[in-house]
């Protein structure tokens, strides 16, 4: 696979061969000095040596063409947020910051929309995956240049990032043991649990295990095809293949990094629903705070607190006790009379007194 990955490259790129021709010597001679080594050492168990599996170690391929342009991807993603970005202003906003909002917000709903609210503090890791792999996808549309993603070596780089991240996530959150047991499945009666357990968790763990190789093969497949199908189809008949059909296959091509960027970002965001789970703490704070409304509703729809029941002692039915709020408008209205008769005797007496001087 490896070997099929280096196919994609038979004219590498003018950059690549600049760079190999000044760079390549020295990297050159730390291969040989340690890897080459190491791997001799390791196929040797095995009869075949590095130069069977990798290919001839020279100087022309010391540095291969997909770190350079993997590399070259990773600064062009700084690069294009840098310019998209721009100055920020909330009043005028220009045309590249809209774009980047615009992408911000599909991201972020995206993200809430799989793994949850609390799914936010990842959005970084999730971005970063979205730009990265994009702009590599759209560099083999552009002349002297191609998609590192059209080469195996970086899609697996890709993916057992993707699977250490969202593995370290399950295991912070949840611990190592637990996080383990997820992949026995739902708990089961013991004489079912000690023949289908075992069998579920084997399963669960081959198939997460997998996962890297499944995320980074479905990833350089779609992307080597289209490099590949690009090049066939605009040789077929030159020079007027050459012209017109570029146009359409460009689209094609447009359309097809697109959706292998959303395949790969909204995957690596499954994975991480898997393991994340919003904290404890904002489930006891999201109880506590409706079940006062409920039971305030319930009280007034039944017209009776708990303290509202009605009572029976010896077999006498009392009166329900008032609620709290019926009490204080009782209490109210029983003010409002006390105050009346007492302004009424202060006026008796008043006018008793004006009688009496008059008089």
């Amino acid at each position: 696979m490896l070997l099929f990955a280096e196919g994609a490259a038979e004219h590498s790129p003018l950059i690549v061969d600049f760079i190999n021709h000044y760079l390549g010597e020295p990297v050159h001679n730390i291969q040989m000095a340690t890897t080459h080594k190491w791997w001799t050492a390791v196929f040797a168990k095995f009869g075949t040596t590095p130069e069977a599996m990798f290919g001839e170690y020279t100087v022309e391929n010391a540095i291969p063409w997909y770190t350079v342009m993997f590399v070259i991807a990773c600064i062009l993603s700084v690069i294009v947020i840098y310019l998209l970005k721009g100055k920020l202003s909330g009043d005028d906003p220009k045309k590249g910051q809209l774009t980047l909002e615009a992408g911000f917000l599909a991201i972020k709903d995206l993200v809430v929309t799989v793994i949850g609210e609390h799914g936010f503090k990842y959005f970084p890791v999730v971005a970063t995956f979205a730009v990265l792999v994009l702009i590599s996808n759209l560099m083999g549309l552009f002349p002297m240049f191609m998609a590192p993603t059209a080469s195996v070596n970086v899609t697996f780089a890709l993916s057992i990032t993707s699977f250490l991240y969202y593995t370290s996530v399950g295991v912070r959150e949840n611990g190592v043991l637990k996080y383990l047991s997820h992949f026995a499945g739902p708990k089961l009666p013991i004489f079912i649990a000690v023949v289908i357990t075992p069998l579920i968790f084997s399963v669960e763990l081959i198939s997460n295990l997998i996962r890297p190789f499944t995320l980074g093969i479905r990833l350089f497949a779609n992307m080597f095809a289209d490099e590949k199908i690009f090049g066939e189809i605009t040789g077929l008949y030159p020079p007027l293949t050459q012209f017109a059909v570029p146009l359409l296959l460009t689209g094609l091509g447009t359309f097809v990094a697109f959706v292998q960027t959303l395949v790969f970002t909204l995957l690596s965001m499954i994975y991480i629903s898997e393991v994340s789970h919003p904290p404890h703490d904002e489930h006891d704070y999201v109880h506590e705070s409706h079940e006062p409304d409920a039971a305030v509703a319930l009280d007034d729809r039944l017209g009776r607190g708990v303290g509202g029941r009605a009572r029976h002692v010896d077999g006498l039915s009392e009166a329900p006790e008032p609620l709290p709020h019926q009490r204080a408008r009782a209490g109210g209205r029983r003010g409002e009379q006390d105050g009346g008769e007492r302004r009424g005797e202060e006026r008796e007496r008043s006018g008793a007194r004006h009688d009496a001087l008059r008089g």
